[in-house]
């Protein structure tokens, strides 16, 4: 990249667009890794700084993802989920012809406050089950679910492999959900959901708000993050 005298454009700009141009041509598949900052460096005859502010900014729009100490890969399509549908989302993600996987975080009990204790029609301070989960699409972080469970709709909730099935479908087994409410927002994510997430304190995320019922009575409270450059939520009528 020799030719700067000819060209006012800056040269982390260039460098974008080139990449630009080369992930569109197939050079890099979602999910792949790019080479590395000191390479790219190398390539283009440019400070690593240079490569860095152009790595930043395609991550930013969403084009790359980059994790700690593992490098920088080519970010998967953004996702589309509704809010019309009680979905697992491991399904969503098949159906995507993706793979999902999980981590847990944590698997609890816990004595719930006064507002969620109500939520749930129980007494303030009873015990309810905690799961904290992070969903992975094609290995990248999408969700971050933390969820809430009254025993009295899954008394075994605590006993399952949620490596094996999501607390979504396991739900559904043992308490079939015929409704939910919903409410979404925008907000900056902790130290905490970011490291999870693998996104900076400063990227804004979509977070939805879920109580799904079974015909009975209130089965759980959800709160879902989605890194607001890699999720689009949906609806229609």
């Amino acid at each position: 990249m020799n030719d700067g005298a000819h060209n006012s454009t800056p040269l982390y700009q260039r460098i974008k667009q080139d990449l630009l141009d080369r992930i569109a041509a197939g050079e890099w598949r979602e999910g792949e890794a790019i080479p590395t900052e000191q390479a790219l460096a190398r390539e283009f005859g440019v400070a690593r700084m240079t490569v860095n502010r152009a790595l930043l900014d395609l991550s930013r729009a969403g084009v790359l993802v980059r994790r700690r100490g593992a490098g920088t890969f080519i970010a998967p399509s953004r996702v589309h989920a509704s809010l019309l549908q009680i979905r697992n989302i491991a399904d969503e993600i098949a159906e995507r012809g993706h793979r999902h996987d999980s981590e847990l975080h944590r698997l609890e009990r816990i004595a719930a406050d006064a507002a969620d204790a109500a939520a749930l029609g129980l007494p303030p301070g009873a015990i309810v089950f905690r799961s904290v989960i992070v969903h992975r699409e094609n290995g990248v972080p999408i969700q971050v679910e933390e969820r809430l469970v009254s025993p009295e709709v899954a008394p075994h909730y605590l006993a399952q492999d949620f490596s094996r099935i999501t607390p979504s479908a396991y739900l559904q087994q043992v308490a079939p959900l015929v409704g939910a409410q919903y409410t979404v927002e925008a907000r900056l994510p902790g130290r905490e959901i970011a490291t999870m997430l693998d996104i900076s304190l400063r990227a804004p995320c979509l977070v939805v708000h879920r109580t799904t019922r079974t015909e009975a009575r209130i089965a759980s409270l959800a709160v879902l993050w989605h890194p607001g450059q890699r999720y689009q939520l949906t609806g229609g009528v």
